[in-house]
């Protein structure tokens, strides 16, 4: 039961966070917006989980889920609320501030808490039910933001958002108390932020995951720029974003059975060249129907990723420290999602989405050739989590 409503909180926050990054990118274009602000913009997204998630990590270890969950609810509420309320770039900036601190709050908790609530034979299987409902939530998110937009303008779609994000305050006020508490004394020991990075071959785990998270962020908050460029409307843009959900949903549905077969190295090398390929082919593409195919195949990439360095991320971590372990991963990861999208902007700016897309498809190919050299150790870590 308990695991049941983790599962439904992740799937409503991260359709809460999908459905805003497509809708704040397009209002601010809508409004003006240059690349590089649109960079900045995601990039806002970001800030919060980058300093802030080992901390969430650390108190989940400590005190707890219930009054994380309920804090990070109130953010998003706020934050889909804020550009309804008030018109403008300023008002998106805050805007996704708040829902990148929801997102903190929500995230690193609900990670801990797939692990705390598993049996060890079960971890597994969790994890990758839980990485179902995040596709199943970015298939949901960006379809809710084009076709609102599309139906009721910017600020009336906000407006639904912050309707639905009251939906897990409800819950956690009213089943939160059922939620597992800390253990502040397995939380304590260890000694801080090199004792979290001194077990062998976390550090390893936390760059590839980096690079899995900032090529799907890249894709998904530059795409929707290069489809408002050839003049895609915005129920257009929603579906081909969903597609890539679809396709990691697939994915993931058939991952266990992957990953019996093939080794967790050969699995991410695969992930990272196919991910790099579907970067460079994108600008060549204007139709819908091909933009959507790439999409699509770009989940089927890079969305078997995401759960096998989650479940290696835990595995890897200290006793009572897994909270801390999964945080810093997401403190890793955002500051790749704060610095890549800044970057890439000034790159759009400078000299073209081409050349956001085809850096990226370098950056994943290398990634490809980094996670081969490494293999051994991948698939060392990876087992402990069996």
């Amino acid at each position: 039961m308990l695991l049941n409503l983790t599962f439904a909180l992740a799937l409503l926050n991260m359709a809460l966070v999908r459905a805003g990054r497509v809708i704040f990118a397009l209002f601010a274009l809508q409004l003006g917006a240059q690349p590089v602000e649109v960079g900045a913009l995601a990039a806002t997204f970001s800030v919060f989980p980058m300093f802030l998630s080992w901390p969430v990590g650390r108190w989940a270890d400590r005190f707890g889920a219930r009054w994380l969950l309920l804090f990070g609810g109130i953010c998003g509420v706020l934050g889909m609320a804020l550009p309804f309320l008030f018109r403008g770039i300023p008002a998106l900036f805050a805007a996704a501030g708040l829902v990148g601190l929801s997102f903190t709050f929500y995230t690193v908790t609900l990670q801990n808490l797939v692990g705390v609530l598993s049996t060890e034979g079960e971890r597994s299987k969790n994890f990758n039910t839980f990485s179902l409902m995040l596709a199943l939530a970015g298939f949901l998110g960006p379809l809710a933001a084009g076709f609102s937009i599309d139906h009721a303008g910017f600020g009336a779609a906000c407006l639904y958002l912050a309707v639905i994000a009251l939906v897990p305050v409800g819950l956690l006020l009213v089943a939160g108390h059922r939620l597992p508490a800390g253990e502040p004394k397995a939380a304590a020991h260890g000694g801080g932020l090199r004792g979290a990075l001194g077990v062998p071959g976390l550090w390893r785990v936390l760059a590839i995951s980096s690079l899995v998270v900032t090529g799907i962020d890249v894709f998904q908050f530059y795409l929707p720029i290069y489809c408002h460029d050839i003049k895609l409307s915005a129920s257009a843009i929603g579906m081909i974003l969903a597609m890539f959900s679809v396709a990691a949903f697939v994915v993931r549905a058939i991952m266990p059975m992957a990953l019996q077969r093939y080794s967790e190295e050969r699995i991410l090398t695969t992930a990272f060249y196919v991910g790099a390929v579907s970067f460079f082919l994108v600008p060549f593409c204007a139709n819908p129907w091909l933009l959507g195919l790439l999409s699509f195949t770009f989940g089927m990439g890079m969305g078997c990723s995401q759960p096998i360095t989650m479940m290696m991320t835990f595995s890897n971590s200290s006793e009572g420290r897994s909270g801390e372990a999964l945080g810093l991963r997401m403190t890793v990861n955002h500051l790749t999602r704060v610095l890549c999208p800044l970057l890439f902007g000034v790159v759009g700016s400078a000299f073209g989405l081409f050349a956001v897309f085809w850096g990226n498809g370098i950056m994943l190919g290398s990634g490809g050739m980094f996670t081969r050299i490494e293999g051994t150790t991948l698939k060392r870590s990876s087992r402990a989590a069996d």
